[in-house]
């Protein structure tokens, strides 16, 4: 049985030349090494209230290196929910807030790579045990927006979904045609700004409604069918526009409340090929989530609603249909699979997700293919920390062959 000998935790940069905290776990029997396992904690720029709390870097990596350490030395690195029960009880606090989340998150996810790699087997494999799996469907952002783009627009992604693609491989090839496509359609009107935290294109719009317009030009300038091949999916992260009891979109000058937001969204629905929208209403609007998904007949993802938490899951009672998954929401692998567990208990979809300060940490990709995880979000289409994830999930695509499980975009997602 291997056993953690060593821990050591450093710091290293995100995406956003940010400092950030990467965990290094050693494992052997006795004091001879077998394996290692590394993982590195993501930041976001969207969070939710409920997210669990990361401490100042330096902090955490002194929080690894001492009292984590200390604590899960010698113990089975193969028990993934003792070792998070472990670090859960050594931390105490309801929020993290003590080992901080950042901290805790790369430890736990270091221990999955390191059990995995002392069983000689890909991450993947670990987690799926005896389970055939297959492949995710990727949401992958073309325009960014929101706290993403410094508010350039108010939505924070307008996102596309190879809903006709018959493999990963496939989604992510015709997503290269219209990521293309759309960077040629912005640069030909004047209008390209750049690129956005996440890698999606920095836009000049004069309305949110005109980026969906543009992205079903892009669709179609590729040679694709909007609404066939290819579908939209949103992310209004609208907690970042509520305010006051109103939600305010700067870029048009006007302030919606949530009966008017949700009859601008079903107009949207109705206009363009919208296949799934995340966080519509702001995280405390139960009533509005549940009015909603109700209304709208398509995928309404939970990310600030949830913040990865089970119980909120099981207390949704209709708000939402899908749940998005992100480990540093609350801290560790185990309590991020509880989460899944209760959403398919409701009948919930799942999206493992990335956040906008990211690295070159390919852990999410592992989750989503081992736990069976129908979706997955890391961003867009450039940036090497998104392309990381996106090629990583090329090689588990081939390494699965002809044992994958059918790709499931065309059964998750109905042409429209």
């Amino acid at each position: 049985m291997a056993r953690i000998i060593e821990i050591k935790g450093r710091r290293v940069w995100d995406s956003r030349g940010r400092p950030t905290v990467e965990a290094e776990v050693v494992v052997g029997r006795g004091t001879t090494p077998l394996a290692v396992g590394r993982a590195i904690a993501p930041a976001g720029a969207s969070t939710g209230a409920g997210e669990a709390k990361s401490v100042e870097v330096g902090q955490a990596v002194r929080n690894i290196n001492t009292r984590i350490r200390d604590a899960l030395r010698a113990m089975s690195v193969t028990d993934q929910h003792a070792l998070d029960r472990r670090l859960i009880e050594l931390d105490g606090s309801a929020d993290k807030s003590r080992l901080g989340a950042n901290a805790m998150v790369a430890v736990s996810l270091a221990c999955a790579h390191a059990a995995a790699a002392s069983l000689k087997k890909p991450l993947w494999r670990h987690l799926a045990g005896e389970r055939r799996v297959g492949l995710p469907v990727p949401q992958i952002q073309i325009f960014g927006g929101g706290a993403h783009a410094r508010g350039r627009v108010d939505v924070q992604d307008y996102m596309i979904v190879c809903t006709g693609a018959g493999s990963f491989a496939e989604a992510l090839e015709w997503t290269a045609q219209v990521y293309a496509a759309a960077g040629a359609r912005l640069a030909k009107r004047g209008a390209l700004q750049g690129v956005a935290d996440e890698g999606g294109y920095w836009p000049a719009f004069k309305t949110n409604e005109e980026a969906l317009a543009e992205l079903v030009g892009a669709i179609a300038d590729a040679g694709l069918e909007p609404g066939t091949d290819v579908s939209i999916a949103l992310d209004i992260a609208a907690s970042q526009l509520y305010r006051g009891g109103s939600y305010h979109f700067a870029l048009e000058n006007r302030t919606l409340s949530a009966e008017q937001l949700h009859a601008m969204l079903l107009r949207w629905i109705e206009r363009y090929p919208i296949v799934s929208i995340e966080d519509p209403f702001a995280e405390h609007d139960a009533a509005a989530m549940r009015a909603f998904t109700k209304a709208a007949g398509i995928q309404v993802v939970g990310d600030d609603f949830f913040v990865t938490n089970e119980q909120k899951v099981r207390n949704a009672d209709g708000a939402c249909n899908a749940v998005l998954l992100k480990p540093n929401q609350v801290g560790t692998v185990s309590e991020t699979l509880a989460c899944w567990q209760a959403a398919r208990d409701a009948g919930y979809r799942g999206i493992v997700s990335a956040r906008s300060g990211e690295t070159e940490d390919v852990s999410i990709v592992h989750l989503a293919v081992g736990w069976g995880v129908p979706q997955l979000k890391v961003g867009s289409f450039s940036r090497s920390e998104r392309m990381a994830k996106w090629n990583e999930g090329l090689r588990i695509e081939e390494a699965l062959g002809a044992k994958a499980l059918p790709y499931p975009a065309r059964r998750l997602f109905k042409p429209r």
